[in-house]
């Protein structure tokens, strides 16, 4: 009589297969997870780069339209109110009330004339405002935005440059000329363009409203209490791009570089 003995192998051939397509299937969904992670590190990378991109398109593209309408023709509405008394740099360069410490605000508009000389505020040390507050940008208002597309929007704070030991002595006066003269001297000026993408997030630190703030930040001992301080901790992504430039009557400077394209006369300040 035969004895049929049956082999184990098989089966246990076949739970071997099954660990081995379990480690295979482990391994596929850890591979697939990493990649998901990596695409989406590339992506806040690529979407950071943009943002960054844009907010600095912003902000250079309104130092571009206060140089060109300083440099421009002189007979234009723009260089007017720019030059004018209740201008932003007329008022630091025509009034004499104490506008040293002044900052002149309002926000940029390029879709129709970049400024509005009806639509500015004056930040003064003490914290009043004068022009209400309508020179700040609101994010409420669609006019207020950079594009149609209601995405950036950028603020300028314009400012006399704090006096340095580093200035040269009457550096601010045009050789030759009587220095009583309001058109023979030169004028430094800050100017802070602040863009923001205030869709990421709520403009406001608490009862501040970021908008508000100044951009000067030698006046304040908490950098949060300025513009782009208050923005970053309000988590609203910012760029300042800060500019130092010179106005002065060139018409009357023994040496004349032409900046502009215009047919009037270059830079040219009132007389009194």
């Amino acid at each position: 009589m035969s004895h049929i003995q049956q082999s184990q192998y098989p089966k246990s051939q076949q739970g071997a297969v099954l660990i081995v397509v379990l480690l295979f299937l482990v391994l596929i969904i850890m591979a697939g997870s990493i990649a998901v992670r990596q695409s989406t590190t590339d992506l806040k990378l690529s979407t950071s780069d943009q943002i960054n991109a844009l907010l600095l398109q912003s902000a250079d593209n309104a130092n571009q339209n206060i140089e060109q309408s300083i440099n421009g023709n002189s007979n234009t509405d723009i260089y007017n109110d720019m030059t004018s008394r209740t201008g932003p740099f007329g008022y630091f360069m025509l009034n004499k009330r104490g506008s040293v410490d002044h900052e002149y605000v309002f926000c940029f508009r390029p879709r129709g004339r970049f400024f509005d000389i009806n639509k500015a505020s004056i930040l003064t040390p003490s914290g009043t405002v004068f022009g209400a507050n309508s020179g700040y940008c609101n994010p409420t208002q669609s006019a207020d935005y950079v594009s149609s597309r209601n995405a950036s929007m950028t603020q300028v704070s314009v400012s006399l440059t704090p006096p340095n030991f580093s200035n040269e002595a009457f550096s601010s006066y045009t050789i030759g000329q009587d220095s009583g003269e309001i058109a023979s001297q030169a004028f430094m000026f800050d100017i802070h363009s602040t863009a923001v993408l205030p869709a990421y997030a709520d403009a406001t630190v608490g009862s501040d409203n970021c908008f508000e703030q100044t951009s000067r930040l030698h006046t304040v001992t908490d950098s949060k209490k300025t513009i782009g301080g208050c923005m970053a901790e309000a988590g609203v992504p910012s760029t300042v791009v800060y500019e130092q430039v010179n106005v002065e009557n060139q018409s009357l400077r023994t040496k004349c570089v032409d900046f502009g394209k215009g047919t009037g006369k270059l830079c040219t300040l009132p007389s009194s």
